[in-house]
């Protein structure tokens, strides 16, 4: 029988299910844990849980019953402090349970890039309170941005524009907190030329960056992004240093999707998550390795000897307008049809109004090319319901 390590991935979506997909070709025993039955990655999985994610007791018995080699958050939304403490007994945290606390947290995230590493970032408030979050609103000005402290996919976050907003805003933080009536954090509005992702991998090899990746969202999730993006060598330079500082301090092996602002002033520090960013899909047709090849080689020790763009690329997600118990995802043929294009649809057992369901990939020669060729895919896809 094959000897192998185990992995245990915490949160299992379509990110995760992909990380699971190159671990077992590496021969590495997965195991799938998320708080819903039947998840993406659940679906590939060796085993399977379903708990509680913020159930520290529940957590740790799991962990201890299956005592895997790797243990990989994937989701926001964990017991992290416990995770610290099962680091400490000598289980192994990608790439550290510090990490993992630090960045599932807006707060911590931010005071750390801001505070310690002196980073350039965007001004920003936080509030516990209605009353705190109205008064934090006025001294930062209008617009400004609104997010919930711990959220995924972009949920509950908002651009405040006006006094009028500041209601809505609240509720729209307080309905798409992972943590309910949790803490708010309000931005300055950078007013920026444009968003990346720059995908950073921390290995044996040292670090090490892939093509960067432009992005556009709405209300904080990602609707298309494209690699590589146009960027001035001053600009890149700048991105992989402030890259490069971030996840030095934070530690350990994997991969991490480092969000920026390129503005006139320069790159500005937006977000960090230390594993692959939703934006990053796009490599599973640009690149040599996709940055779930590149984050599982990084976790096992694995060399990282080059990540070589291939091909310029574009993603673009297709997101549920409804909810639905039974539902297909149609047009596919169509979409298929696009030049040079693939389609990934999740297996999300239920859809909810704005869950991604599936995502079209193309290529071309351009990335202005690959991003008509995706969303001629995308229009060519829908769902249907019941």
């Amino acid at each position: 029988m094959l000897k192998t390590k185990k992995m245990m991935l915490l949160g299992s979506g379509e990110l995760g299910k992909e990380v699971l997909i190159e671990a077992q070709r590496l021969g590495i025993e997965t195991i799938a844990v998320d708080r819903y039955p039947h998840a993406p990655a659940m679906q590939v999985a060796h085993r399977s849980y379903v708990i509680d994610m913020l159930d520290a007791n529940r957590l740790r018995y799991i962990i201890e019953q299956e005592q895997p080699d790797l243990i990989v958050p994937e989701i926001e939304a964990l017991a992290t402090s416990e995770l610290v403490k099962l680091e400490d007994e000598g289980f192994r945290v990608i790439p550290t349970a510090r990490a993992a606390r630090l960045t599932m947290d807006r707060e911590g995230i931010r005071r750390l890039a801001a505070e310690k590493l002196g980073l350039r970032t965007a001004g920003y408030r936080f509030a516990d309170t209605y009353e705190q979050f109205v008064q934090a609103v006025k001294e930062t000005g209008f617009p400004c941005v609104i997010k919930p402290l711990m959220s995924s996919s972009g949920k509950g976050q908002s651009v405040c524009r006006a006094e009028s907003d500041i209601e809505k805003c609240w509720n729209i933080a307080m309905e798409g907190g992972r943590v309910q009536n949790g803490r708010v954090i309000i931005e300055e509005f950078i007013r920026f030329q444009s968003e990346i992702t720059l995908l950073t991998v921390r290995s044996v090899s040292g670090t090490s960056f892939c093509a960067p990746i432009g992005h556009i969202q709405e209300s904080g999730d990602y609707i298309e992004s494209w690699q590589p993006h146009a960027m001035t060598q001053q600009q890149f330079d700048e991105a992989k240093h402030i890259a490069k500082t971030i996840t030095d301090e934070l530690g350990g092996y994997g991969l991490f999707g480092v969000e920026l602002f390129l503005t006139d002033d320069g790159v500005y520090f937006s977000e960090v998550s230390p594993r692959p960013h939703d934006t990053g899909l796009v490599t599973l047709v640009t690149q040599n390795l996709s940055e779930f090849a590149i984050h599982v080689r990084a976790i096992l020790g694995y060399p990282i000897p080059e990540i070589v763009l291939l091909t310029s690329g574009a993603s673009r997600p297709l997101k549920a307008e409804r909810e639905y118990e039974d539902y297909s995802v149609n047009g596919v043929e169509e979409a298929l049809s696009v030049p040079n294009t693939q389609v990934r649809i999740f297996g999300k057992p239920v859809t909810k109004k704005g869950r991604r369901m599936a995502v079209a990939l193309s290529t071309a020669a351009s990335a202005e090319e690959a991003r008509v060729r995706a969303k001629q895919a995308l229009d060519s896809l829908y769902i249907e319901g019941e």
